[in-house]
C-alpha cells in the first residue's frame, strides 16, 4: 500500500479512520438532544426514552471486547468496512422506526458497530505511523473522538430544528460513505485467508450477558416493581454472571479482562476514578441538554450549543495537562478534578428555569476543565501500576472500565430524574388542598384569563386545574433533575477518596 500510494497513505488511512469514529461519536451524543422529541413521538416516559443513549454505550463496552478476535480473523479493512455498513443499516432502521423496541435495537446496531471501530482505527494509526510520529498522529486522532462527542448535540439540535428528529440518525451517513469509500481501497487487508483464532467465548458471553441484565434491572425496575419476579431474575441473572465472570478470567489463560491487575490497590484505585469520570462525562453529557430542553424551553440547536464551549476547552486542555502530568505528582490534578467535577455538579444542583444560558455553559466548562486535568493523569497512574508485560490488558480494562462507567451513568441519572421527579410531583400535589390559598388564588386568576380569551363557562375550571397540574410538573422536574446533580456531586466527593489514597501510596509504595 505505501508503495502504491506513497507518503501520503498514511494520511488517507487516518482520514478514513477519523471519519468513521468521529461519525460514531457523534451519533452516540447526537440522540441526547432528541430525548423530549422521542418521549413525544412514541408517548414513552424518560426511563424509556433514556434506553436511545444507553443501549448504544452498553453495547459499544461490550463489543471493543470483540475487536481483537475479529481483527485477527478477518483482518482491518473487512472488519472497518463491515462496522461501517452495519452502522448504516442501524442508522437507516432508527430513521424509520415506529416504536421505542424498534428505535433501541437500531441503537443496539449502531453502538456495537462504535465498539468494532474505535480500538480498531487507533490500532491501525500506531502501525501506519512510523516511531517518531506516532505522538503527534495519536494526538490527532484523540482530539478528533474528544471533540466530536461535545459537538454531537449541536449537529443534532441542527438536524432537529431544520428537520426532525428521525434525521440525527442519518445526519452522519455523508461521513459514514467517505470513510466506507477510502477504507475499502486503503485499509489493510488480512493477507491470508480467513481463520478463526481462538477466543474466550465463555467470558464474553458471561460479560455481555451480565451488562445486559444489570443494565436492564437499573432501568425498569421501579416499572417492573423492584422486587417483581421480572426484576429479581434479571437482578439474579445479571449479579451471577457477573461473579462467573470474574472467576472464570481468574481461572483462564487467555482472559478477556485480567482480574489480578486489580490485587494492585493502585490500579483499583485509578478504575473506581475512570469510572466515576466516565459516568459523570456521560451523565452530565446526557442530563443538561435534556434539562434546558425541558425545563428552560431551549431549542434543540440552543440545548447542543450550551455544550459546544466546554469542548472546545477541553480539546485545550488536554495537551497542557498531559505535559504537567510528567512533571507534578498525578494525585494532585486528579484531586483537584473530583473537586470541581463535584462543584460543577453543586453549581447544576441549583440551576432552574431561570438560569442564563452562558451560566449552564459555564458550569459545563468548568466540569470538562475537570475532566481534561483528571484523565491524562489517570491513565499515566492506571497504567502505572501495570506489569511492563501486561500493558495491553491494562489499557483494555482501563478503557472498559471508563466506558461502562458511561453506560452506568446515563442509566442511573435517568433513573434518579424520572423518580425524583414523580417523588416531588407527589408531595406537590398533595399541598393542593382547599387551605392552600395560593392555588386558590392561581386558579381563579387563570380562570378569569381564559374567561376573557372566550373559553366557554363549563371549561373554565378543568382548564385552570390542568395549568396547575402543568406548573406543579414543571416545578417537580426541575427538583428532580436538580436532585439528580446533587447526587452527581456527591459521588464525586467520594471519588475524592480514592484520588487521596494514590497520593499516600505515592509517598508510601505498596508491598
Amino acid at each position: 500500500m505505501v508503495a502504491r500510494y506513497g507518503v501520503s497513505y498514511k494520511w488517507l488511512v487516518m482520514i478514513a479512520g477519523l471519519l468513521g469514529s468521529m461519525s460514531m461519536v457523534l451519533s452516540a451524543t447526537m440522540v441526547n438532544v432528541a430525548i423530549p422529541s422521542i418521549m413525544g413521538a412514541y408517548g414513552v416516559g424518560q426511563d424509556l426514552a433514556q434506553w436511545a443513549a444507553t443501549a448504544f454505550l452498553t453495547t459499544m463496552v461490550a463489543s471493543q471486547l470483540l475487536n481483537a478476535w475479529m481483527v485477527g480473523a478477518f483482518g482491518q479493512r473487512i472488519v472497518f468496512s463491515f462496522a461501517l455498513a452495519f452502522f448504516c443499516a442501524g442508522s437507516f432502521i432508527g430513521s424509520i422506526s415506529p416504536n421505542i423496541e424498534i428505535l433501541i435495537a437500531s441503537r443496539i446496531m449502531q453502538g456495537f458497530s462504535a465498539g468494532l471501530i474505535q480500538p480498531l482505527v487507533l490500532a491501525l494509526v500506531v502501525a501506519v505511523f512510523p516511531a517518531e510520529r506516532r505522538g503527534m498522529a495519536v494526538g490527532v486522532y484523540g482530539m478528533g473522538v474528544t471533540l466530536a462527542p461535545s459537538f454531537g448535540p449541536f449537529f443534532g439540535g441542527l438536524a432537529i430544528d431544520a428537520f426532525t428528529w428521525r434525521h440525527i440518525f442519518v445526519a452522519p451517513m455523508p461521513l459514514v460513505m467517505v470513510a466506507f469509500a477510502i477504507g475499502l481501497l486503503l485499509m489493510p487487508p488480512k493477507g491470508s485467508r480467513i481463520s478463526l483464532p481462538p477466543f474466550n467465548w465463555t467470558g464474553y458471553i458471561l460479560v455481555a450477558t451480565a451488562l445486559m441484565c444489570i443494565m436492564s434491572y437499573i432501568g425498569n425496575g421501579h416499572r417492573w416493581g423492584w422486587l417483581s419476579d421480572r426484576s429479581m431474575l434479571f437482578l439474579v441473572v445479571g449479579a451471577s454472571t457477573a461473579v462467573l465472570f470474574v472467576y472464570t478470567q481468574w481461572q483462564s489463560k487467555s482472559p478477556l479482562m485480567d482480574v489480578t491487575l486489580f490485587t494492585d490497590l493502585r490500579f483499583t484505585a485509578a478504575m473506581f476514578i475512570g469510572f466515576a469520570f466516565g459516568a459523570g462525562n456521560f451523565a452530565t453529557n446526557y442530563a443538561i441538554p435534556v434539562f434546558v430542553q425541558t425545563v428552560q424551553g431551549f431549542t434543540p440547536t440552543e440545548a447542543g450549543l450550551v455544550i459546544v464551549p466546554a469542548g472546545i476547552v477541553l480539546i485545550a486542555l488536554v495537551p497542557l495537562a498531559g505535559r504537567l502530568a510528567d512533571r507534578i505528582p498525578s494525585h494532585y490534578p486528579m484531586m483537584i478534578g473530583c473537586a470541581t467535577f463535584a462543584v460543577a455538579a453543586f453549581l447544576l444542583s441549583a440551576s432552574d428555569v431561570n438560569t442564563p444560558f452562558w451560566t449552564i455553559a459555564a458550569i459545563a466548562v468548568l466540569s470538562r476543565g475537570a475532566i481534561g486535568m483528571v484523565m491524562p493523569n489517570l491513565g499515566k497512574t492506571a497504567m502505572g501500576a501495570v506489569p511492563v508485560d501486561k500493558l495491553n490488558q491494562g489499557a483494555g480494562t482501563y478503557n472498559f472500565i471508563r466506558q461502562m462507567g458511561g453506560a452506568f451513568g446515563v442509566n442511573v441519572t435517568a433513573l434518579s430524574i424520572d423518580m425524583q421527579t414523580a417523588h416531588h410531583a407527589d408531595i406537590l400535589a398533595a399541598t393542593q388542598t382547599s387551605d392552600n390559598v395560593e392555588s386558590l388564588q392561581v386558579l381563579d386568576h387563570v380562570a378569569k384569563l381564559l374567561h376573557e380569551g372566550g373559553i366557554p363557562e363549563s371549561m373554565l375550571q378543568p382548564g385552570a386545574l390542568n395549568y396547575l397540574s402543568d406548573v406543579i410538573y414543571a416545578q417537580a422536574l426541575t427538583f428532580g433533575f436538580q436532585d439528580s446533580f446533587f447526587q452527581i456531586c456527591f459521588a464525586f466527593c467520594i471519588a475524592f477518596i480514592p484520588a487521596w489514597f494514590l497520593g499516600r501510596a505515592a509517598v508510601r509504595p505498596l508491598p
